[in-house]
Order: structure tokens, then C-alpha cells, then sequence
């Protein structure tokens, strides 16, 4: 087999959900077995929406469990000693969590718009797409409807001379996970 590497949070997210998903699972005391959960890594939702669009962007990931949704944004060091007390998330990516939450719980609703957002236009590749992550998380996780069930991630890689933030965006639970050397086997 070809010998994949990778660098920086794309690759040590990746590293993480096929390695340790058990990180993140142990924060919210979830017990679920790995091998019953679900990932989609990157997973996107469009890339060119504003205000007043149904596009919303990317996660980094969506981990499901049994107990648990997951939505996930990873951040790293980038291999230099981090002093920094706050990482504050850009709003776009605070209501992407929030978008995706009310689309879990709002299966059949009748509005045109959530956080500014116009919902998805039926038969368009959004909406499909939509479909398509939320019925296979429905079916991994029977709690997926329930908001508080729905948690927010925040995975923040640091490298032995670095620390977590000690403030990050509200609603978001840090997760942080220690790394060490550039490249990642993936």
C-alpha cells in the first residue's frame, strides 16, 4: 500500500477520526464503540453562500454515535508555541453549527428561512446532499433530533510547547489533542 502523509488540521483530523476517535468520545462520556460510529469528513454544504443563500459551508467533520452528533472545527498550532487565551470561531462558522442543528431537528418544516439562511431548494444538489448526511445520521444516532444531543467540537492540535486556548466561542466544547512531529501517516 501507497504511504499517504499529511500536514496541518486537515490531515490531523483525519489522523484523529481513524485513529483515536475514542478523544472525542471520551469529553462527553459517550460510550459508544467506535467501530458503531459514523464520520464524514469534510463534508460540505456549499461554498459560495451569503446572506440570504442556502449554501453554509463545511465542517472539518461530523462524527455520529449512538448517544451523540458531533459537529466538529479543528484548528492547530501550526508547530509554534501558541500563548494565545482565545480562540474566538468567525460567525459564519458558529451558524454553520447552528444551520445543520435545526436542519437535524426540523425534518418537515415549513419555513423558507433558518439564521438568514434560505432553506435548500427542493430537488437541488444542496438539499440531496442534506438528505443524504442527515438520513444516515438518523439512522446511527437515535438522538440526532434532540438539540441537546447535538454537541459542538472544537479540536484544537497543539504540539508538546504549545496549550489550548483557555477561552474559545461559546456553545463549543474543546477538545484538545496533543501531537507531535510535521507529517501525520495516514
Amino acid at each position: 500500500m501507497t504511504k499517504i502523509l499529511g500536514y496541518g488540521e486537515d490531515a490531523l483530523t483525519l489522523w484523529l477520526l481513524k485513529n483515536q476517535p475514542t478523544e472525542i468520545l471520551k469529553q462527553f462520556n459517550d460510550k459508544t464503540e467506535p467501530s458503531d460510529c459514523l464520520v464524514f469528513y469534510r463534508p460540505s454544504f456549499g461554498r459560495s453562500g451569503g446572506q440570504g443563500s442556502a449554501e453554509f459551508g463545511e465542517f472539518d467533520a461530523i462524527l455520529a454515535s449512538k448517544e451523540n452528533v458531533y459537529l466538529i472545527e479543528s484548528k492547530w498550532d501550526n508547530h509554534r508555541p501558541n500563548n494565545h487565551t482565545d480562540l474566538i470561531l468567525r460567525p459564519e462558522q458558529i451558524g454553520r453549527h447552528e444551520i445543520f442543528k435545526w436542519y437535524l431537528s426540523n425534518r418537515n418544516s415549513e419555513k423558507e428561512f433558518i439564521e438568514g439562511k434560505k432553506i435548500a431548494p427542493a430537488n437541488s444538489l444542496l438539499a440531496m446532499n442534506l438528505q443524504n448526511v442527515l438520513s444516515q445520521i438518523r439512522q446511527c444516532c437515535l438522538n440526532s433530533a434532540k438539540p441537546d444531543h447535538v454537541k459542538n467540537v472544537l479540536l484544537y492540535f497543539h504540539g508538546p510547547k504549545s496549550s489550548p486556548p483557555q477561552n474559545i466561542s461559546e456553545s463549543f466544547t474543546l477538545v484538545p489533542i496533543e501531537y507531535e512531529g510535521k507529517y501525520v501517516n495516514l
